[in-house]
């Protein structure tokens, strides 16, 4: 099951394609924290990242995403970046799961109180 899941879907990990191509023409450049391995071709023109388990893009740390984005040409590996003393650490985007945060007076928070001062209607 798990081949059938990779051979035709791309969010369960590398589709058969992605492996074959990142054996062919990628280079390994390194890994993050999480586990994710980054690559580039052999001119570094095209830059890409092969996920740890759940296909996520927020998963990707912010020196990363500088590296996979061109905004820097050395990967982290080569030239670490050194976070300045008010950035916090890298968080995932928690948006759409049950640890999405909620403020208070949420309709997440509030429970379904019972009504008596009305009387539903029913059809007849």
């Amino acid at each position: 099951m798990k081949f059938l899941l990779r051979f035709l879907t791309w969010w369960n990990g590398q589709t058969f394609g992605t492996q074959f191509h990142t054996w062919r023409k990628g280079v390994r450049v390194g890994e993050d924290d999480q586990g994710n391995i980054y690559y580039q071709t052999a001119d570094g023109k095209r830059r890409w990242v092969i996920f740890n388990g759940e296909m996520e893009a927020s998963r990707v740390s912010p020196v990363w995403h500088g590296w996979l984005h061109h905004t820097w040409d050395e990967p982290p590996t080569e030239m670490p970046v050194t976070p300045h003393a008010w950035e916090k650490p890298h968080v995932e985007n928690l948006t759409g799961t049950p640890r999405a945060y909620a403020p208070a007076g949420s309709l997440r928070h509030v429970r379904p109180v019972e009504r008596r001062d009305y009387e539903a209607w029913q059809p007849e």
